[in-house]
């Protein structure tokens, strides 16, 4: 019996049902389902094997993966869906003590037994109290600090990391953008002197945006150096340092003010489960009454607030998701009076969808930025979190809220109608 005969016969019995995929063995052989929209994974070395034994399940598959142990032939993402939806309804896939036995035997005649395999790089490495300022700050800075070259190749001009707003006269992931800021801009209802706070403005494409186009004063906030330095010079660069204050710390270090608006785009799931009550009340402390609040922030079931092993490990430890229903209640409960909730799930498949394609287009120029391991890190999290919110496994979504006045007073408009129509911008 071949390699890959002998691993695919394994495979079947601990799934329960045909294997979804063809495998290609170390020495040449394969086998699998022959038709040729059956993707083929690729096992390179008996290494492969080996780290899938020490670590069974998601994680081991990531770092063969990213150690380039493991491939496959064609498009990842078309794979990767085909794979999990010929999977869905079999028993789990991780091997219980009924199936060690066999697979043991299998691995000893495969000759994959042997010493744990060292992780490929870029996991993070964070400690500390869950959420403490200094945690926070280390993870944020795992993440965010990467490099501002790589993410001005992935991001492109628009120097956003966030889901952008997809409209008939949005063709480019740059007039994508545009179109979320101004969406943003026009939901917090800006105006020539508004005081805008962006809290985790990243490399601080909105605060430019919202000072340049409606004349706001916006202090923008981030925990990342990197972006801090990059933010700081495009405000310079804009001519807009009387206009736009960029400040490098912690939300909860805010002074006391009273906003006109308060932006918190794809912030809210670093801030923590147990702590997002008190940061809901921290946002309402910080609005003027009837000032507006509008959070961008992804949501995911209950079963995965996280995202999942490799997420949680590589890309966003300490990240926690809700179900958009769970989050306007949490806003609500701190007397915020959510006005308006718009889903933008098709948007950001689409918005990753193109970094991906970035990605590969640049792939050399990246590879010299960060190296190979790191690039084949970022083609699975592209790929993976793509098919996420297609598939409708995450969402995204837009809040707007407002601090009610002392009689009730909103402040908002009846109808969103003018939110959705181009406007004049101020200079």
């Amino acid at each position: 019996m071949t390699t890959a005969q002998l691993l695919t016969d394994q495979l079947t019995n601990l799934i329960g049902r045909p294997l979804p995929l063809r495998i290609r063995a170390w020495d040449g052989s394969t086998a699998g389902p022959a038709a040729a929209d059956v993707p083929t994974v690729v096992l390179r070395n008996r290494r492969a094997l080996r780290r899938l034994l020490w670590q069974p399940g998601e994680l081991g598959l990531a770092d063969a993966w990213i150690s380039g142990d493991l491939d496959i032939e064609g498009d990842l993402a078309p794979a990767l869906s085909q794979v999990r939806a010929a999977l869905t309804g079999t028993r789990p896939v991780c091997p219980g003590p009924r199936e060690w036995p066999a697979l043991l035997a299998a691995a000893a005649r495969l000759g994959v037994l042997g010493p744990r395999p060292q992780p490929p790089g870029g996991r993070a490495r964070v400690r500390g109290t869950l959420h403490s300022r200094a945690r926070d700050k280390a993870v944020i800075s795992h993440h965010y600090d990467l490099s501002n070259e790589f993410y001005a190749l992935l991001l492109g001009e628009a120097m956003a990391y966030s889901c952008a707003y997809w409209t008939p006269k949005s063709d480019t992931l740059q007039s994508a953008q545009e179109a979320k800021f101004d969406l943003i801009c026009r939901k917090l209802d800006l105006t020539p002197g508004s005081r805008l706070l962006d809290i985790g403005c990243g490399w601080g494409a909105l605060a430019v945006h919202a000072a340049r186009h409606f004349g706001a004063q916006v202090t923008a906030v981030t925990l990342s150096q990197r972006q801090h330095a990059f933010a700081t010079a495009a405000v310079e660069a804009a001519g807009l340092t009387e206009r736009v204050s960029v400040l490098l710390c912690d939300y909860r270090e805010i002074a006391d003010g009273s906003f006109d608006a308060i932006s918190c785009i794809e912030m809210g799931e670093h801030v923590g489960d147990q702590q997002y009550p008190a940061f809901a009340r921290r946002l309402h402390s910080l609005l003027r009454p009837e000032g507006r609040l509008l959070v961008q922030q992804m949501s995911r079931s209950t079963a995965a607030p996280g995202g999942g092993a490799f997420i949680e490990t590589y890309i966003a430890p300490d990240m926690h998701m809700r179900p958009v229903g769970d989050t306007v209640a949490l806003l609500e409960a701190a007397r915020l009076e959510v006005r308006n909730v718009e889903a933008l799930r098709e948007h950001y498949a689409r918005t990753i969808d193109v970094w991906h394609e970035r990605l590969d287009e640049h792939r050399a120029e990246f590879t010299a930025l960060v190296g190979e391991p790191t690039v084949r890190l970022w083609q699975l999290y592209m790929a993976g979190s793509s098919l996420a919110f297609a598939e409708r496994r995450m969402g995204v979504d837009q809040i707007l809220a407002v601090r009610p006045g002392a009689t009730g007073t909103s402040g908002a408009p009846a109808t969103p109608a003018d939110w959705y129509q181009a406007q004049e911008r101020s200079s």
